[in-house]
């Protein structure tokens, strides 16, 4: 492979572990999404209130401030491959009991069943980020989290429709579907994915809590890292706002198309801009570009927004909306990449947690701060006014933005293991051991899975 030339995504593919990986998460992102769409429609069809359906839905987002960083401290005591594995068999069980059962449980108890489900999968989507630089190494790794990424809004609207139509016969039949995609998944890892040490070893632990905090002090005292997720937080908060509140800006103006065809063109635009913007970072950005891409990408993100300020027709507003889709589809693999560079081995799935549980809590109040500031002025006007804010933020972190020599340091010191103790505040000294060859990502992994 060139030195300088973006992995093809047949060199994504030519790996047997990101294969198994990959398509038992598509699986399972499918099954997912279509259970969330039964489970809404079987919880308002046996109580009538839209609270409670909303409530449902939002559930599975409850994990992350819920302990969702101390369940990754939990995942990362073990191999990575084991921790997803009996994390989809846990969310099997749950979703056949659901499945048996329904709503026959009662609304509590349905909720508590749904919680419990929902939290595997901050250890999950932990494990899972961590185990891919090991898979697939420097040179092909923002190729496989750009391929991720594109996929995961098309399984979003698969699993949403099909379980829709799912539900207008049975809900529960598309709760038994998720039960199978969770068990085709643990299959695919256990069988496909090669089994490694621990990434955090016994010698290193220091009790869940700790190991928590632990995480957070890596990403946020290093210079490097903490730019990198401030970045990446601050583009979260912008883009998501016109996917959040599509059905108050299709009831602001329609055009002539139609609230329902408005709506879906606002919402649909950012994640379809996402899936180009991961494709085009993937196969088209120059590894020696990829840095250097990632300032201008943030700050394009709220800034093609702020026009909106104009209240401009509808489809213009989706066009904006695309835009920045395609900005932050962008920015979030070249990020990813960079990001992943910095991390020694034995913290990669706490401080993916750290960034995940982030990114779920600011774009949720993110949609819920723009919709309070629209209760009191035209959605437009709220929308370019915040991206405008966003502007501005992402300028001051620009200002702030470390020199490349303290990007090169913090690599070269994750590459050697060297700052696991000095970055996360850890008491005990590094053994003298390095970490293991094939959790560095200045190399390709030498364990590939058999054909």
């Amino acid at each position: 492979m060139h030195a300088d030339r973006p992995a093809r995504f047949r060199d994504v593919f030519a790996s047997g572990e990101f294969r198994a990986l990959y398509v038992g998460s598509v699986l399972s992102w499918v099954g997912d999404y279509a259970a969330r769409a039964a489970v809404t429609a079987m919880v308002y069809e046996h109580t009538g209130s839209p609270a409670a359906s909303a409530a449902a839905f939002a559930v599975s987002f409850a994990p992350w401030l819920l302990g969702g960083s101390l369940l990754v401290a939990v995942a990362e005591r073990y191999p990575y491959r084991t921790v997803m594995v009996w994390c989809d068999l846990a969310r099997t069980a749950g979703m056949a009991v659901l499945a048996v059962v329904g709503a026959a449980l009662g609304l509590p108890t349905l909720f508590a069943l749904l919680l419990l489900c929902a939290l595997f999968a901050p250890p999950f989507d932990a494990a899972r980020s961590a185990t891919m630089p090991q898979i697939l190494g420097r040179d092909r790794y923002v190729g496989g989290v750009s391929l991720t990424l594109a996929t995961a809004p098309p399984a979003q609207v698969i699993g949403y429709v099909g379980g829709a139509a799912i539900s207008a016969i049975e809900p529960r039949l598309a709760l038994a579907l998720n039960a199978v995609t969770f068990i085709l998944s643990a299959l695919l890892v256990r069988f496909g994915v090669q089994w490694r040490a621990p990434a955090l070893r016994p010698e290193r632990r220091s009790g869940l809590l700790r190991e928590t905090g632990d995480g957070f002090r890596l990403v946020f005292t290093n210079p490097a890292r903490r730019a990198l997720v401030l970045l990446v937080f601050a583009a979260s908060l912008f883009a998501v706002v016109p996917e959040g509140l599509g059905a108050v800006w299709a009831d602001h103006r329609a055009d002539g198309l139609g609230r329902a065809w408005a709506q879906g063109m606002i919402m649909g635009a950012v994640p379809a801009g996402m899936v180009l913007g991961a494709l085009a970072a993937g196969r088209l950005l120059r590894p020696s570009w990829r840095r250097h891409a990632v300032r201008p990408l943030a700050l394009a993100t709220p800034l093609v927004l702020v026009p909106t300020i104009l209240d401009p027709p509808i489809v213009v507003a989706a066009a904006l909306a695309l835009a920045s889709g395609f900005a932050v589809g962008a920015l979030l693999p070249v990020a990813n990449g960079e990001f992943v560079l910095t991390l020694p081995s034995a913290y990669r799935a706490r401080a993916f947690g750290v960034v995940s549980a982030g990114l779920q809590v600011l774009q949720g109040a993110a949609v819920l701060t723009a919709g309070a500031l629209a209760q009191r002025e035209d959605l437009p006007l709220v929308v370019g006014l915040w991206s405008l804010g966003g502007v501005v933020l992402t300028a001051a972190l620009l200002a702030a933005w470390p020199s490349p020599a303290t990007f090169a340091e913090t690599q070269a010191r994750a590459a050697d293991g060297a700052d696991e103790a000095a970055d996360a505040g850890a008491a005990r000294p590094e053994p003298a051991v390095r970490s293991e060859p094939a959790a560095r990502l200045d190399q390709s992994p030498r364990l590939e899975p058999s054909a």
